[in-house]
């Protein structure tokens, strides 16, 4: 009976349990932390604003100096942004800009379109006048502080740090951040008929895309990757990469995933090599990459993932990256949404198929070639992953799916 899809998730999750979630600090620049996971409670150095300013560009004033009825007040030395601003004398209006400083004394600003006349005074006309209407004490002010309190906590330990983060650490003038140690992850990609791009390609033989494609989604992830190269099918050479990054010392990783030998084939090296540990290798009712295997070799955390393109990226998508983010933290969720299908669809029964689609601006979703897992050209023209559960075997034009943006 095949594991469900829900089930083996939950077996992931269990398995990371076993990655550290803290191996340390590191400390990068601000844009290298993007997608990371903050390690310390980050305290405001600062106040922001560092000063009250002007929401507005208008005039700063003594609202005690406008009765109900308004009044005309002389026009006070201008207040540009990024200035110093000079004390604010009784009787005065001061032009200010959008972000200026208040001027001491001045507790509210008037904006310039309720200004008569609605226009700035030229700086060089002497003794200029100003009719303004009454504003009450804060009004258009930024107070020093009201969006932040220096010592206040800004961001708490764990925080995933994404473009809004970084930008509040930058106007805290930060430079660099503490960031957690990313998961170390051994990645190998198996089998006799797979060579790397740039090799001759003899007869019978692939070009690795797995590796590559992993990798990448790895990176993104937010993970260090370190990769083994191809290993045959010869179970001890596999066995010789995996000892070699599974010991005590600097080249050991928090997890292992490898890509094929996991299927019913009388030549599945990972299965083979794996003889001896405590693995599972089992099938996910899932299209494509129902083949599966989860364990841990030498006490490290290992994930075998089918070896055809299709299937190993969907294995990772469903299975080890969602598991990161519940575990760890980090990589931020795949936006779900709900789209109509510009097309019927059918689905085997009892299995969850996960196709590959483009989602339209009209909010309907085309399917970008069929369910084989080998088609790695339809899953580069797709930026989503359509989903149709078990118990769904047929779906009409317009139907709702959900749908995983990419």
């Amino acid at each position: 009976m095949p594991r469900s899809v829900a089930a083996h998730h939950q077996a992931v999750v269990e398995l990371l349990t076993g990655v550290p979630a803290n191996k340390g600090h590191l400390t990068l620049p601000l844009l290298e932390a993007l997608g990371k996971v903050l390690a310390v409670d980050l305290y405001a150095p600062l106040s922001l604003p560092p000063f009250a300013n002007s929401q507005m560009d208008g005039f700063a004033v003594r609202s005690a100096d406008i009765p109900d009825g308004g009044a005309e007040l002389r026009v006070a030395e201008p207040v540009p942004a990024g200035a110093a601003a000079p004390a604010l004398k009784p009787g005065f209006a001061a032009p200010i800009m959008t972000g200026a400083m208040i001027p001491e004394g001045a507790d509210a600003v008037v904006p310039i379109e309720k200004a008569i006349p609605n226009t700035f005074p030229d700086p060089a006309v002497k003794d200029a006048v100003v009719e303004l209407p009454p504003a009450a004490p804060g009004t258009y002010i930024r107070e020093r502080g009201s969006d932040i309190g220096k010592g206040t906590l800004a961001l708490a330990a764990g925080t995933l740090m994404g473009p809004a983060q970084l930008g509040l650490m930058a106007a805290l003038g930060l430079t660099t951040v503490d960031i957690r140690q990313p998961c170390r992850v051994l990645l190998v990609t198996t089998g006799d008929e797979v060579v790397e791009p740039g090799q001759d390609l003899t007869s019978g033989k692939i070009f690795d895309s797995n590796g590559t494609l992993l990798e990448a989604s790895m990176r993104q992830a937010g993970l260090e990757v370190v990769r083994a190269g191809i290993s045959d099918d010869r179970p001890a050479a596999l066995l010789a990469v995996l000892r070699r990054h599974t010991g005590t010392g600097a080249d050991r990783v928090d997890l292992i995933v490898t890509t094929g030998g996991v299927s019913k084939g009388a030549y599945e090296v990972v299965k083979q090599a794996m003889a001896d540990q405590p693995v599972e290798f089992l099938p996910v009712a899932m299209q494509p990459g129902g083949p599966q295997g989860l364990g841990t070799f030498d006490g490290v955390p290992f994930l075998g993932f089918p070896g055809n393109p299709v299937s190993c990226l969907i294995s990772f998508e469903m299975f080890l990256r969602p598991a990161l983010t519940q575990v760890l933290g980090t990589p931020a969720p795949r936006p779900v949404l709900r789209a109509r299908l510009s097309e019927p669809l059918t689905s085997p029964e009892g299995k969850h198929q996960v196709r590959r689609g483009t989602v339209e601006s009209n909010g309907t979703v085309r399917m970008e070639g069929g369910a084989g897992s080998h088609l790695v050209h339809a899953l580069a023209r797709a930026n989503s992953l359509v989903h149709v559960p078990g118990d769904v075997t047929e779906l009409a034009e317009g139907d709702e799916v959900e749908v995983w943006m990419l």
